[in-house]
């Protein structure tokens, strides 16, 4: 089933402007609390095609580019009790499908995070599209997705006093992507 591209988005391929895009999550921490961050070192590829359902999707992740705003915690998410950087430096996202839905999309897709790979749904809003002083055509997208660490083999945790854990199982993903089209 054909699905229509957002209005003034084009067929080409974007390339993903890291320095106007933002891919960011967030955690409950000690029950009580929301820890954000983000990651800065960010590359992508979007593969627009006339029929938005042959669009393609794929964007790799520098994880030691983690950022909470706090070193010691960076440090501790970096370490082989989360993230592991040295064994497993990149996370990656590959789309397998794209389908319109309501006022906006869905993507499914392969994350690929600490060695394991599952599958992750991203819904999808086309910001829009408009032609920077530079000449470049840029489109903006913003993306929605949930997973649950533990699904991918990120299980260090701590038992509170009070009852219940220290990091919360499940990770909002926030994405904020500024994507300049290609000749």
């Amino acid at each position: 089933m054909a699905t229509t591209l957002p209005a003034g988005l084009v067929a080409g391929t974007y390339t993903v402007d890291p320095s106007h895009t933002e891919v960011g999550f967030t955690a409950r921490h000690a029950m009580v609390t929301k820890v954000r961050g983000r990651f800065s070192d960010v590359a992508g590829t979007v593969v627009v095609d006339e029929d938005a359902s042959l669009t393609s999707v794929e964007a790799t992740i520098q994880v030691a580019s983690v950022d909470t705003r706090s070193a010691d915690r960076d440090g501790h998410l970096k370490s082989a009790d989360f993230f592991d950087v040295e064994q497993f430096p990149t996370m990656t996202y590959r789309s397998t499908s794209v389908r319109a839905s309501g006022d906006g999309y869905v993507v499914d897709g392969e994350l690929t995070l600490h060695g394991v790979t599952q599958p992750v749904q991203l819904e999808v809003t086309a910001e829009g599209v408009a032609t920077d002083p530079f000449g470049n055509s840029r489109a903006g997208f913003s993306a929605e997705a949930e997973i649950n660490r533990k699904d991918f083999g990120l299980s260090w945790n701590a038992a509170l006093e009070t009852g219940g854990v220290l990091v919360s199982e499940k990770i909002k993903i926030t994405l904020d992507v500024s994507a300049i089209k290609q000749a």
